[in-house]
């Protein structure tokens, strides 16, 4: 006996819940685009695809705004709720950089004192932070450039990075009024060791993709400077030698007249992400050939563990970020943000801890004495 009696609705149904509308073409804004998957030997398959989300802001390094925040959310809903999707690709625009965190002179011409505006704010970045930890579709960070401050938060909660070999890796909220409390604080002592996160959060310094695969961080490092019809791979950067004097060299910063050279040439050669984007591809087709409930139930598994002190800390760390924004933030963002007008892009690091030890208030005269002055 079948089972064709039993009442049945077999329409189809969509689950996604954001439209379009945070979505664009015209930068600042971020673009959501569906590609055909495409087997290794480049044939498209019919009905299904790869959702690419980019940000899309080059001239500001690729930072996203609040509008820009809400398309990701909204790329990563639409990916995740769509059945013929197979992936999400997470990008930016150009060769620059893949994103430098939360757009500097927003955060300081209108965050920066309004602390209640801008915990409004990081309630979207959280909702950008969890859009991509829950994706049901697995998601790889294509890092096309810089991915630095929360560039690097939103980069890490990705499940895995695959990198052009000019980008660089980094923090700058110590150095710039925030702490990186959007995601690095939680996620980089799971991809490096215990004193390597607490260096690489606090430093500011920048770190180059051959280091960060050498120390877990991403999957690949991949060439992509073109030297006449060959890929080389980033002069700038020590990948012929791991060890020297005793010293891990490998992934460090050429120095000096090697360095000079280095850049000289870089000048000249073209940009071309073949290689990368084959690297991509072939991720994506391996979680293809997967049983797609199988694929992201190991993913979810994984992800756990990250979301384990992100889901702890997100609300604490959005109620400090906010009262931060009439302190250190509004010193740090309104430096970076006029120092075209003051030549510099700091305030006066010494200069402030002494006005602290003397007990100095957070007025606007106290942080007068820190902050540049206009250049004449």
């Amino acid at each position: 006996m079948t089972l064709e009696w039993v009442p049945r609705d077999n329409g189809s149904k969509d689950h996604i819940l954001i439209g379009s509308e945070h979505w664009g073409t015209e930068a600042p804004c971020t673009v959501y685009e569906k590609k055909p998957l495409t087997s290794p030997d480049g044939k498209e398959i019919p009905g299904l695809y790869v959702a690419w989300i980019r940000l899309n802001n080059p001239k500001q390094y690729n930072s996203y705004t609040t509008e820009m925040v809400k398309g990701v959310i909204a790329g990563f809903s639409a990916a995740s709720a769509d059945r013929s999707v197979v992936a999400a690709i997470f990008t930016g625009t150009g060769d620059k950089a893949f994103c430098t965190g939360g757009n500097t002179k927003e955060y300081a011409e209108y965050y920066s004192q309004r602390p209640s505006e801008y915990g409004e704010y990081m309630d979207l970045f959280n909702g950008m932070v969890d859009a991509i930890l829950n994706c049901k579709k697995p998601v790889i960070c294509r890092v096309n450039g810089m991915r630095v401050a929360g560039g690097q938060e939103i980069g890490m909660a990705c499940d895995l990075a695959i990198s052009s070999d000019l980008a660089i890796f980094g923090q700058a909220g110590a150095r710039h009024g925030s702490s990186p409390d959007g995601g690095s604080t939680d996620f980089l002592p799971w991809f490096l060791s215990m004193e390597d996160a607490m260096w690489n959060c606090i430093s500011c310094e920048m770190w180059s993709a051959y280091k960060m695969k050498a120390k877990t961080l991403i999957s690949k490092a991949v060439p992509v400077l073109k030297q006449g019809d060959k890929f080389i791979r980033n002069p700038l950067i020590i990948t012929d030698t791991y060890v020297k004097d005793g010293e891990i060299v490998y992934g460090e910063y050429k120095t000096g007249a090697e360095a000079k050279e280095a850049k000289e040439m870089m000048k000249e050669l073209p940009v071309d992400f073949e290689l990368l984007d084959k690297e991509i591809n072939k991720a994506v087709w391996t979680f293809a050939n997967l049983f797609p409930g199988c694929l992201i139930k190991a993913i979810d598994g994984i992800r756990a563990k990250k979301k384990f002190f992100w889901d702890q800390s997100k609300l604490a760390n959005r109620h400090w970020l906010m009262a931060n924004m009439n302190y250190e933030a509004y010193l740090g963002f309104n430096a970076f943000n006029t120092k075209k007008i003051t030549g510099k892009d700091t305030i006066d690091f010494i200069k402030w801890r002494q006005l602290i030890a003397e007990g100095a208030p957070a007025i606007p005269e106290t942080f007068a004495k820190v902050l540049g002055t206009p250049q004449q």
